[in-house]
């Protein structure tokens, strides 16, 4: 039997830095992959970028394309793992700002877990739309203009965002559904 594939021909820019959670940034390639989406990882780092297993280090992913060298018209859509390490950075980085910026501008679907949430405040994605993060992100998203839900997962248009781990087959579900073909937002889809 042959599985669909919503997802072919989507190219999804994954966004991290040091420091972000592994299982949020492998259950959710897993998925894409099995939808047909190509992923990409984004990142400051230019060669590896380190993931943790909540407090251990966990294992080292190859950098697919410097933040510096990423075109948002490259992409379908974006992925942006949590992990409070990489989130903080991410937050902190003009170039991971203005990339995430541009995806934004451009109408592209984002997914966001957990931490990553502190990257789309820094854009003012977050204003007047309904999201959920970790609850200790719950202050910082209100003073953002956001209006946060106490959900495993939110979909706000083009926005999808979840809490944490345990979440992630409903958020992977999500994404999935979010991220499908549509004229207005895939670039190439063959």
């Amino acid at each position: 039997m042959v599985r669909p594939r919503p997802l072919h021909g989507v190219r999804v820019a994954i966004l991290v830095d040091d420091g972000f959670e592994q299982i949020e940034l492998t259950s959710p390639r897993e998925a894409l992959h099995a939808a047909g989406a190509t992923t990409s990882l984004v990142s400051p780092q230019t060669q590896n970028v380190c993931s943790w297993n909540g407090e251990e280090k966990g294992e080292s992913f190859r950098v697919d394309v410097a933040i510096a060298d990423a075109k948002p018209t490259e992409f379908d859509a974006l992925l942006i793992p949590g992990g409070l390490r990489s989130a903080d950075s991410l937050r902190a980085s003009n170039k991971a700002v203005l990339f995430v910026h541009a995806m934004q501008i451009g109408r592209k679907p984002v997914a966001a877990i957990c931490h990553a949430l502190w990257v789309l405040i820094e854009t003012d994605y977050v204003r007047g739309r309904k999201v959920t993060s970790c609850p200790s992100l719950r202050t910082d998203l209100t003073n953002a203009g956001a209006v946060w839900e106490d959900r495993a997962v939110v979909t706000d248009e083009l926005l999808v965002t979840s809490q944490a781990p345990g979440d992630l087959a409903q958020f992977n579900d999500a994404a999935i559904a979010l991220f499908r073909p549509r004229s207005s937002n895939v670039q190439n889809a063959s």
